[in-house]
């Protein structure tokens, strides 16, 4: 392995942890255990199969879902629709 593909696939530590490579813009991405690696940049997106790479390593699909890099699974948290709420009188 060269040290081009080595760099590639090495993590980078940050004050807030660590982060893939992909990662590189200041400040950094919330890690992908944070409670808003949601609002990490979109490092690539496929609408037509609905998801979207995150540059903290997360996979964001759709529905909510996620997939995060050491596997967990994170279902889909969809907030209730308008219509679907209902309220005291």
């Amino acid at each position: 392995m060269d040290a081009a593909s080595s760099r590639s696939t090495s993590a980078i530590t940050t004050s807030q942890g660590k982060n893939p490579a992909m990662c590189q813009h200041q400040p950094p991405c919330p890690t992908a255990e944070s409670a808003d690696r949601e609002a990490a940049r979109v490092v690539a997106h496929y609408p037509e199969q609905g998801w979207s790479l995150l540059c903290n390593g997360v996979l964001l699909f759709e529905d909510t879902g996620e997939l995060l890099p050491d596997g967990q699974i994170i279902a889909p948290h969809r907030p209730l629709g308008a219509r679907l709420l209902t309220t005291a009188a």
